[in-house]
């Protein structure tokens, strides 16, 4: 009878229901949206940082990433190489000689980091090869370079003209220099890379820095980014009790995970942001109804009716309203998530922490979102009740027989 009694009252004034179900469905709906914004800016993040150049995770010799110290290399890469080779989290490794350089142009010089790289598992590893705006990705031969736009731009070269770089040998610490020919030109969109950044083949660094074998830096990509900062198979552990440093992409990116670590606490945020404005509209809606009835409310207590009754009446009235605002949200939520996962919401280009985003931000569903925020919904129009639903049990059927409707 509570529940009939209770679907008939909602309906007594359909138009101000349907908005407070509007009201709280839209805040449904942006609640998964932002929620589906928020998964989706994570995985872009993550994915334009390993994807880059970083890798999942990266060895290096102890003390290497203090000052880039060409001197500390992995003298014998073959032991890791192994091992990577027959680990199951791994999907992919490439060596790279890191050192830093000057830069010299027929016209201006420049200070850079210059990294040499497999031109045939580098493109397994990172996106280098992707960022080219002109010119070739390396192909193998000694004397080719690739440089950042911004730098060509500040040492004026263009496809084709020589590079003097100058450096010193890992072992001797003598001055070396080689020349170069620009073959090509990248562009990634993050600053530092693109005013820094300079790569050659792997052995051709080799010979310069005077080192036989070796690398400085083993990057490494894993089945998934996430398994492999939670170092699932021991992997890292291990290479670091051998003596390595060997550090997932969370470790070498403390700004980028930190911040990673406070987005989920973002859509909590915001939906306890949402429902307190929208839980502000059921408590209006429903004192409203209550004052409008009050006179029934009064003849009920008046026969006998009890407090716990009507209180309960109350409660199912909010039920309902919070059911019919799941309908509507969903209704609302299902076509945007759909279309917005397909085409993503344009944002421009932006750089964050040295991490370039120059995508459209992709909306990533979930079935919780569907299952679990609804029943969130549910639940909160009934605490927003708890308060007309006491007031109402509460009423003095001779105050209220008193007023008029």
């Amino acid at each position: 009878m509570i529940a009939r009694l209770a679907l008939r009252n909602i309906f007594r004034n359909t138009r101000r229901t349907l908005l407070t179900a509007l009201l709280i469905g839209c805040s449904l709906t942006a609640l998964i949206l932002v929620d589906g914004i928020i998964i989706g800016t994570e995985k872009l993040m993550v994915e334009s940082l390993t994807d880059t150049i970083t890798g999942d995770a990266q060895v290096h010799a102890n003390g290497f990433r203090e000052n880039y110290d060409s001197s500390l290399y992995i003298p014998d890469t073959s032991a890791i190489t192994a091992e990577l080779a027959q680990d199951p989290q791994v999907t992919g490794f490439a060596e790279r000689i890191i050192s830093g350089a000057m830069v010299a142009s027929s016209y201006n010089v420049a200070g850079g980091l210059m990294y040499g790289i497999d031109a045939v598992s580098e493109p397994d590893i990172s996106k280098i090869d992707e960022a080219i705006i002109s010119g070739q990705y390396l192909s193998g031969t000694p004397g080719k370079i690739l440089l950042g736009k911004s730098m060509a731009e500040l040492l004026e070269v263009s496809l084709g003209d020589r590079i003097v770089l100058t450096l010193s040998e890992a072992d001797t610490g003598e001055i070396s220099q080689a020349l170069f020919r620009v073959s090509g030109i990248f562009e990634f969109g993050a600053r530092e890379l693109d005013e820094n950044f300079i790569f050659i083949n792997l052995d051709r660094a080799r010979q310069v820095l005077g080192m036989a074998r070796g690398a400085h830096e083993i990057v490494i990509t894993g089945v998934s980014a996430e398994q492999m900062a939670a170092d699932s198979s021991g992997l890292l552990q291990r290479l670091t009790d051998q003596g390595y440093e060997a550090l997932s992409w969370r470790a070498l990116n403390h700004d980028i995970a930190a911040m990673l670590d406070m987005t989920g606490y973002s859509a909590a945020i915001v939906g306890a942001i949402l429902f307190l404005l929208a839980s502000l509209g059921v408590i209006n809606s429903m004192f409203m109804s209550i004052y409008e009835r009050i006179y029934e409310f009064g003849v009920a207590r008046a026969i006998g009716t009890r407090p716990a009754d009507l209180m309960l009446l109350v409660l199912a009235e909010a039920f309902f309203i919070g059911l019919l605002s799941c309908a509507l949200g969903l209704l609302l939520a299902g076509p945007l998530t759909w279309w917005f996962s397909i085409h993503g919401i344009p944002m421009g280009e932006m750089e964050f922490a040295g991490v370039a985003i120059n995508k459209n931000f992709p909306l990533v569903p979930a079935l919780y979102q569907f299952l679990l925020f609804p029943g969130f919904v549910v639940v909160l129009t009934l605490v927003a009740a708890l308060y007309p639903a006491i007031f109402a049990a509460r009423i003095i059927p001779s105050e209220a027989l008193h007023k008029s409707l």
